[in-house]
């Protein structure tokens, strides 16, 4: 049975069922205290905690899942995997345990001719909490189940809490008996590995209180309304029900495994260590498409960090397989093909998700392939102590902050000639393990609390004017002052505005909140930030002023009008650009975030290289030229696959609900889904001038503008520079460029005559250092300071020169010379010193060991550098006694 079949099966049933089919939320978490979706409750724990009311009484879905706290293990188990899919059915006071356990034993023993899953009862086993006579009692009663087959464990197992006092409950789990070959017998209390988790019931009906941990807190009462929360694992089943040893050899991830076993020439099924490389490729290639799919990028920090380590260690998996050059195109586009059919935008982006893929592998193989900065200032530090080992920390920092393999790390350490110490690496990564264990244990109390917001979000959702109005009567809902309710807020105070409607502006789509104040008898708030804390709820955060506010005063909001003005046009100028950059580049260069405020605006969006001036100045036009225009802004409410019929550019990094607010300038020309500020008519924006261009990461650039009067303000000043540099240079401002160009090149020229004049100088001195060439050991030996230097190239090309006099010798030349204050050594040898032992690389970083730098090189020629140009005498003596000690 196919992964896709199983999904199918499962949401048709619970579509029979009444319940609301929805689609997988994003992988990327609004929960501000998860990066990730990490399990299939995480986009309804508003609704389970009540924070939000549930727009629906029972509802089942297929959630898309990312998890990285047990990545070593991936691979390792059959079950273990980075990206997965968890189906789920809840329930918002709906049904209860007898429904729920009803469902999921008719939906696994169903026969598959029924629509079932077609599991033989005789193979599945339960476990409910030590306490919950209710649940077992059910199990016996709907699904005949003996006592045997029914365990009953702790609240370290069969128990959810949020961590946090508030909804709570016991579960009850469903295990799939795989047989004696898996494991001993006893059911999943015993071995969790014969015995495999697949569903897991949570009955959401207490409310608890004085929580000190996962395990200790207090049962205060039964909930008002109690719900239920499920969940299904995808890939578990799937393995199941195909027959196969492992998630890694189901449908969808198989044909990625199948390709890097094609392309590294080994076979799958022979040795244990390229087993579990190939299903590291497998698992790590699927979750960084499915990342890519949903906005994320490669970067060095939060989401993009977790994307850019699973694909170097992807990239790593491969070398060490014997596959060295760029294996993604191959294997990024097996998944494509395995994973597009469940999710078809997949195929729709794939030109931006494997540009950032490809960049991304490119960009690491050159790192792999010139070694790492990092680590080798670590082994310089390491013999630098006299320490025959780098430490345990340091490889670890190296593998688990900037991905660097540690197998890399030892090759890379043994050629400097230090080891490695394996021992202390080895601990830090099993105390990681064991975090991640206790992470994953308790990965369902993961979340924010917002418990406070609770009850004014039951009151409704905070209505938005300030489309239409800027000044807008109100009153306090509630105030929050450092995460608690409070009755009173007075002068000198922060706190938490909780307001039925508001017009000013949540920061949200890039548009920065507004700025403003909220007025009323005895008070004037002045308003520092404005946030949705949860869906549908905005918060404003105040300095009382003055006077003294309290919940039921009556409130008018204030925006700041000449704020809101400049930061809606630059939003609506942020618009016009990513038009004329679609226009320009074409529909690849898609937006990928953005920030408009007051006179600003900055875009990021998808390419691979530089614009060039012409492209720039292209790109200008086309917005200015939109500006001119006049063209009408307008806006429209509908739902979301009616936008996407008319074209709307839905942006990657936004969530986007059921109906949405389509913005158009111009009409098809500029249309995008947004639910910011815009001017009524282009020409409102004034001016758009870009200021900057850059790169933001691989195959992502960055365009920054400034809009409205402070273009006009920027363009000024270059005007006057402009006047100033044509007065200085006695040119009129269309020949200021060549007159620049004609004294560059003047310069150049001098520049080059005097390193003529200084490379002469410094020839002379060769005789000089030749017939200094002492006996040291085995090797005549020339150890000398030259003075301050040009630059590095001058110290290299004296101690090349003085080498090839002393070609027919055992000689080695090493010469230290000081650029600006900071000492430089470059160190050679002969032919038949290296035969005696000298090798020029191990002497440079002797030398700069002393001289506080590092260096390298070949064992012919190699050069360093160093903080402390005192020491220079020292370092000649270190590299003359190692000399002698060949």
């Amino acid at each position: 049975m196919k992964t896709a079949e199983i999904a199918n099966r499962y949401l048709d049933y619970f579509r029979s069922k009444d319940h609301t089919i929805v689609p997988s939320a994003s992988l990327v978490s609004d929960d501000p205290s998860i990066m990730f979706t990490i399990a299939g409750m995480v986009p309804f724990i508003p609704y389970l905690t009540g924070v939000v009311p549930a727009p629906y009484k029972s509802v089942a879905d297929l959630q898309k899942c990312i998890r990285t706290n047990d990545i070593e293990e991936v691979g390792q188990t059959a079950r273990h995997g980075t990206f997965f899919q968890m189906m789920g059915n809840w329930s918002f006071g709906d049904y209860f345990k007898k429904e729920a356990i009803g469902y999921a034993w008719e939906l696994l023993t169903s026969s598959e001719s029924d629509g079932g899953l077609g599991f033989a009862e005789k193979d599945l086993w339960v476990t409910v909490y030590e306490d919950d006579d209710e649940a077992e009692q059910l199990w016996r009663s709907i699904a005949g189940l003996p006592a045997n087959r029914i365990q009953r464990l702790g609240r370290e197992d069969n128990y959810w809490t949020t961590g946090q006092p508030g909804p709570a409950g016991p579960s009850s789990e469903i295990y799939v008996d795989r047989g004696p070959a898996y494991g001993r017998d006893g059911g999943p209390a015993v071995d969790d590995n014969r015995f495999l988790e697949i569903w897991n019931l949570v009955f959401m009906q207490y409310a608890i209180d004085n929580v000190r941990s996962k395990t200790e807190f207090d049962i205060v009462g039964e909930l008002p309304q109690k719900n239920i929360d499920t969940g299904l694992g995808l890939e578990r089943v799937a393995f199941l029900k195909q027959g196969v040893e492992n998630m890694y050899e189901t449908d969808q991830v198989r044909p990625v495994l199948d390709r890097a076993v094609e392309l590294s020439g080994r076979r799958y099924g022979v040795d244990h260590a390229d087993d579990v490389r190939f299903r590291v490729i497998a698992d790590h290639v699927r979750s960084s498409l499915m990342l890519l799919s949903d906005g994320v990028t490669p970067s060095n920090e939060g989401r993009g960090y977790i994307l850019r380590r699973l694909m170097r260690r992807t990239v790593r998996s491969m070398r060490l397989l014997g596959v060295e050059e760029a294996t993604f195109p191959e294997l990024f586009a097996a998944s494509r093909e395995a994973m597009s059919t469940g999710y078809p935008e997949i195929d729709t982006d794939w030109q931006r998700i494997s540009n950032y893929a490809f960049a991304e592998e490119e960009t690491f193989l050159r790192t792999l392939a010139s070694g790492s900065t990092i680590l080798d200032t670590a082994v310089t530090k390491a013999k630098e102590a006299g320490t025959a080992k780098l430490g345990g920390d340091q490889a670890f920092l190296l593998h688990d902050t900037y991905g660097f393999p540690i197998d890399l790390t030892l090759e890379i350490a043994e050629e400097a000639g230090i080891g490695v110490d394996r021992d202390g690496f080895d601990d830090l990564m099993r105390s990681q393990r064991e975090r991640a264990k206790e992470n994953a244990r308790s990965r369902k109390t993961q979340i924010a609390d917002l418990s406070v917001y609770r009850e004014y979000r039951a009151a409704g959702e905070t209505r938005f004017l300030g489309y239409d109005e800027l000044v807008a009567e109100s009153r306090v809902l509630g105030l929050i002052v450092d995460g608690t309710p409070v009755e009173r807020a007075s002068a000198g105070q922060t706190a938490e505005v909780i307001l039925p409607e508001t017009t000013l502006y949540a920061e949200s789509g890039g548009q920065v909140a507004d700025r403003g104040t909220i007025v009323g008898a005895g008070f004037e708030l002045d308003v520092i930030d404005v946030q949705r804390p949860v869906a549908g709820l905005v918060s404003h955060t105040v300095t009382v002023h003055s006077g003294e506010v309290a919940v039921g005063d009556a409130a008018t909001t204030v925006v700041d009008e000449n704020n809101r003005r400049r930061a809606q046009a630059a939003h609506s100028a942020t618009h016009l650009v990513h038009a004329a950059l679609r226009d320009t580049l074409g529909s690849a260069a898609t937006q990928t975030g953005s920030l408009n405020r007051a006179g600003y605006l900055r875009i990021d969006f998808s390419w691979g290289q530089s614009l060039s001036n012409a492209t720039k100045t292209e790109i200008e036009e086309i917005a200015n030229s939109a500006v001119s225009d006049n063209l009408e802004v307008t806006t429209r409410v509908m739902s979301l696959d009616d936008a996407k019929a008319a074209g709307a550019t839905a942006l990657f990094g936004e969530k986007y609900g059921a109906e949405v607010r389509m913005v158009d300038i111009g009409g098809p020309w500029s249309r995008e889904l947004c639910g910011g500020t815009h001017v009524g008519r282009s020409s409102e924006i004034g001016l758009i001038s870009l200021t900057s261009e850059a790169s933001v990461g691989a195959s992502n650039r960055r365009v920054e503008a400034l809009v409205g009067q402070d273009a006009l303000r920027e363009l000024t000043a270059e005007r006057a520079l402009v006047a100033e540099l044509s007065g200085q240079l006695k040119a009129p401002k269309d020949q200021l460029a060549a007159r620049i160009a004609e004294l560059s090149a003047n310069l150049k020229r001098a520049e080059k005559k005097i390193a003529a004049f200084e490379a002469q100088s410094l020839s002379q001195r060769v005789p000089a250092l030749v017939s200094g060439a002492a006996p040291a050991g085995r090797v005549q030996l020339v150890a000398a300071s030259v003075g301050e230097v040009g630059s590095a190239d001058d110290v290299r090309a004296l101690v090349t020169q003085v080498r090839e006099r002393l070609a027919a010798q055992a000689a080695v030349v090493a010469l230290v010379g000081v650029v600006g204050s900071r000492p430089v050594v470059v160190i050679a040898t002969t032919e038949a010193a290296r035969q005696a032992g000298a090798q020029a690389g191990a002497l440079v970083k002797t030398a700069t060991g002393v001289l506080g730098g590092g260096g390298g090189g070949k064992p012919d020629l190699a050069q360093g550098g160093g903080q402390d140009a005192t020491r220079v005498d020292a370092a000649l003596d270190a590299v003359r006694a190692a000399v002698l000690a060949l």
